[in-house]
């Protein structure tokens, strides 16, 4: 049973971000290399945040319970702030990247625009966020023990593989929405952006009433999805033919 567990989860969590590896970033050296750099970056971002909470709860009173779920709310804040910046901060390299590309070839242009480079930073800052968020419980999750023998949730694991998935997600619509926004210098995109960040690590705190973090964070993943999805060129129209389930060129035919 430990190993089905295992497997399904890791299987909910990551086989789609997987098959978008697979099928749009895997053949591409120039953007495996920007998958890596974008993991790295959120990696250290991490590390400074991880760095700066770890520092504030040895200097408080380990006894005050008040105060110590402060400082964790405090840490999850500050921790997407930072998540953030450092997205920033990869935009900006990646922003002169495309000038000394632009500068080397032969025709003046890019091989990859800006766009692409979105879609595939966001990919890298999602899967090392969710290896981190599942790399332990999937390590739980081949036992020895039962979930929820105690009286606890049994949908612990599910629900965080399902967790998992969504922030995956929601950090490649978030890095196309970013990088569109400082592109066009729109800030009012950038900001939807980390308040939506915020909402969702926020939104954790109702566990272990999951309804209460993941009906929220798959709304917010559609909102998103959307948004990023009509920023890339998509039209409005073709997003609501796929929403109604209807083919190109067909209209809907009244019920007899």
């Amino acid at each position: 049973m430990t190993l089905a567990v295992f497997f399904g989860c890791t299987f909910i969590a990551f086989g789609p971000a997987f098959g978008l590896f697979l099928f749009t970033i895997a053949r591409d050296p120039l953007r495996i290399i920007i998958l890596i750099a974008g993991a790295f970056f959120w990696l250290v971002s991490l590390l400074l945040s991880s760095l700066i909470w770890f520092i504030a709860v040895k200097a408080s009173d380990p006894q005050d319970e008040r105060l110590q779920k402060g400082l964790l709310i405090f840490g999850v804040m500050f921790s997407v702030l930072l998540q953030e910046a450092f997205r920033f901060l990869y935009y900006k390299l990646l922003r002169k990247a495309i000038e000394g590309l632009v500068a080397l070839s032969e025709d003046g242009c890019s091989p990859i625009s800006i766009q692409q480079m979105a879609y595939v930073a966001g990919v890298g800052f999602g899967l090392m966020s969710g290896a981190f968020s599942m790399i332990n419980l999937l390590a739980d999750a081949l036992g020895p023990g039962t979930v929820g023998i105690h009286g606890d949730s049994q949908l612990y694991f599910l629900t965080s593989a399902f967790m998992t998935m969504v922030l995956i997600f929601l950090h490649t619509f978030w890095g196309i929405l970013f990088f569109h926004g400082c592109e066009h210098r729109r800030w009012w995109e950038i900001a939807a952006v980390v308040v939506m960040h915020l909402t969702v690590s926020g939104s954790s705190f109702c566990n272990p009433l999951y309804v209460g973090s993941l009906v929220p964070s798959y709304m917010l993943m559609a909102a998103a999805a959307a948004w990023a999805y009509l920023l890339s060129g998509g039209s409005a129209q073709n997003l609501r033919r796929f929403l109604l389930c209807l083919r190109s060129g067909a209209s809907p035919q009244p019920g007899s």
